[in-house]
């Protein structure tokens, strides 16, 4: 059954309620399919889930989708693992995702190297590594390298192959990763081993244990590392037999898998064979092969079966010798392992004297072929590593070429947008001087509007003066001398009508009075500036009241002498206070504004509280009403204090130290 068929099947019963599921099942489904204690078949169909909700859900997640690929293949299912792993690799390319690419082909490398097939696995290590190592993940590209170092080492490629492991090695010391530093010196260790250095190879053995008895019980025993074995392998082969016996049996003490039990069990019987001790060594080289037998290990029951034929050929047994040679060389040739085959076909030349030199031309022959083999496979590796160099270099060449474009568009557009900021600075700049200028006009309408007003007031107070003057000396006057030469006249007549006589000077006398005291309060001193401007003020307070529909109240400070302030300074204040009352309108809801001029030496305080909303003078930013206040009082040499609190209102402080008086 095909995973599109499983997809349907599965998909017509959950598709009512697919959009149900959160994101955090996809990990659920995938954490259940590596539970031990679940059946193969559900632990499939969880995996199918976890598929179809990325690919119904069009969600971006090709490194979940590698996760589930992978587990498709620890679950045998090669065709899911396949579909899945290709959706993955599409998705990660699509959406650049260089951890999920570099995944995906890490998938398929290793499928291909379980399948034996190592020039492909090789090819995809070779695609993984530069995704990793380029995005600085440089733990899963040491284990890349170490993984394409263990393909060109089992084609006898030693040099590539220790290079690879040092690089890997570089990478491992930088992320401080101990585990792969073990591996990593166990590798060469092991390529040492294989071209007979073997001092060289039990050095690298030793540092690989030094390290790994820095890990804890715990890690040790995550980290599947035979590195006593190895230690035994290495001393058997120095004729060190004792030494090697110790390190097999503390290997057999570790909790170990059942095939590496068989493996070092049957080490340790042929290194105690070479000693001449043969007690026991016969049931422990059967139990090694039950073991194998028992788990189909086809390439460990062919190693137990040349150990057997060895270990018959110590004894002088050499009919069973030759039957267990005879029985690896068949399984050997069965399986295409070409190592124990020519270890079988030497073991052979060596029992079955009639046919020695039939055995050994096969040796030759094979021997040949698989120099041959091993020298093309080294070639196609260095044809990948080339076509990948080259690969990476035209990459590089594009990328530099894109990056020269990139630099020349960026070039390109900072000196257009420089072009065109010169360009706004210049307009903004002209509609500044023309906002300066007209701001000048108005103040200088302003001013020539208040010396008109006061030179209007000057003509009323003279008009006023003489029309005093006129009604003291002039009308007054006459009315006194009128009513004196009345009351001089010698009238008779009745009592009644001298009576009204009398009344009548009286009442004269009356306006007399009445038209003197018009005189005096008309020729009174007053201030006409002082009426001027504080009307001005009082008048622009009530009309910002109407708009914003607050009540106000204004105070003067009859201190402040505002005939000795020049035009240019009241305009200016005029203006402050007019911004200050429009904020109040635009803003703070106030219900009652307060407007109070000081004096103290020669400095104006101006205060103007509301009682609106309030803001916070910390985050509260700057408009441009208060930028407008802090320009003018700028000019006037002052300062501006706001103090706000959230619901009670505002109050603006506004000081200038120097009120600047005319002509000083």
């Amino acid at each position: 059954m095909t995973l599109k068929f499983k997809l349907y099947i599965l998909f017509s019963f959950i598709s009512f309620n697919i959009h149900a599921f959160q994101k955090d099942s996809i990990d659920i489904w995938i954490n259940q399919s590596k539970t031990k204690n679940l059946t193969k078949t559900y632990k499939k169909n969880q995996l199918t889930k976890a598929y179809l909700y990325i690919r119904s859900n069009k969600l971006l997640k090709p490194l979940k989708l590698s996760t589930i690929a992978y587990q498709f293949y620890k679950l045998k299912d090669t065709s899911s693992f396949f579909e899945v792993n290709s959706a993955a690799m599409e998705l990660a390319t699509k959406t650049n995702q260089a951890y999920a690419i570099g995944d995906s082909h890490w998938n398929l490398a290793t499928y291909y190297i379980e399948g034996e097939i190592y020039d492909q696995a090789y090819y995809h290590f070779n695609k993984a590594l530069p995704f990793f190592l380029n995005n600085n993940f440089k733990k899963e590209a040491s284990k890349i390298l170490i993984g394409m170092a263990n393909i060109r080492g089992k084609y006898k490629d030693y040099i590539g192959s220790e290079n690879l492991v040092v690089k890997s090695m570089e990478l491992s010391k930088e992320t401080h990763n101990i585990p792969n530093i073990i591996s990593c010196y166990n590798f060469i260790g092991l390529l040492q081993y294989d071209l007979k250095e073997y001092d060289e190879a039990f050095n690298y053995y030793q540092k690989a244990l030094n390290h790994y008895k820095e890990l804890n019980t715990k890690d040790q025993a995550k980290l599947n590392f035979s590195i006593f074995n190895n230690l035994g392998m290495c001393l058997t082969k120095l004729k060190k037999y004792d030494e090697a016996i110790a390190f097999f049996n503390k290997e057999l003490k570790k909790d170990i898998h059942i095939l590496d039990f068989a493996r070092i069990l049957d080490n340790r019987a042929l290194c105690k064979l070479k000693m001449g001790d043969t007690l026991g060594i016969r049931k422990q080289l059967f139990k090694a092969l039950k073991i194998r037998d028992s788990l189909k290990s086809t390439a460990g029951i062919i190693i137990s079966k040349i150990g057997l034929s060895n270990y018959f050929k110590t004894i002088h047994q050499y009919d069973k010798a030759l039957q267990y040679a005879r029985e690896a060389n068949k399984l050997a040739k069965k399986i295409k392992n070409g190592d124990n085959y020519l270890t079988s076909l030497k073991q052979l030349a060596a029992l079955d004297h009639k046919n020695s030199q039939k055995h050994l031309g096969r040796y030759i022959e094979f021997n040949d072929s698989l120099m041959k083999v091993e020298r093309r496979m080294r070639n196609k590796f260095a044809r990948i590593q080339f076509e990948t160099n080259e690969y990476i270099e035209e990459t590089e060449r594009l990328s530099e070429q894109r990056i020269w474009i990139l630099i020349s568009s960026i070039g390109g557009l900072l000196i257009l947008s420089l072009l065109y900021f010169v360009r706004v600075q210049r307009v903004q700049n002209e509609k500044l001087s023309i906002e300066a200028e007209h701001q000048k006009a108005n103040e200088e309408v302003y001013v020539l509007t208040l010396q008109q007003q006061a030179k209007l007031e000057e003509e009323r107070i003279k008009e006023r003066n003489r029309i005093s003057e006129e009604l003291h000396d002039g009308i007054l006057g006459k009315l006194f001398g009128t009513r004196f030469g009345l009351g001089f006249l010698p009238l008779q007549g009745t009592d009644e009508t001298l009576e009204k006589h009398q009344s009548l000077l009286n009442e004269l006398q009356d306006i007399e009075k009445e038209i003197r005291d018009v005189s005096h309060k008309l020729s009174d001193n007053f201030n006409s500036t002082d009426i001027n401007f504080t009307s001005i003020i009082k008048q622009l307070l009530e009309d910002k009241s109407i708009i914003g529909n607050f009540t106000h109240s204004i105070e003067f400070d009859p201190e402040i002498a505002w005939k000795d302030v020049n035009e240019v300074t009241k305009a200016n204040i005029y203006r402050i206070i007019q911004e200050a009352l429009q904020n109040i309108i635009k803003h703070a809801k106030a219900k009652h504004v307060s407007l109070k001029f000081g004096l103290s030496g020669n400095s104006l305080s101006i205060s103007i509280q509301d009682d609106g909303v309030g803001f916070n003078v910390k985050k509260g930013k700057k408009g441009i009403g208060i930028k407008n206040i802090n320009s003018r009082l700028e000019k006037l040499k002052g300062k501006i204090t706001i103090k706000s609190e959230l619901g009670v209102g505002t109050t603006l402080l506004i000081n200038t130290p120097h009120i600047t008086i005319d002509g000083k």
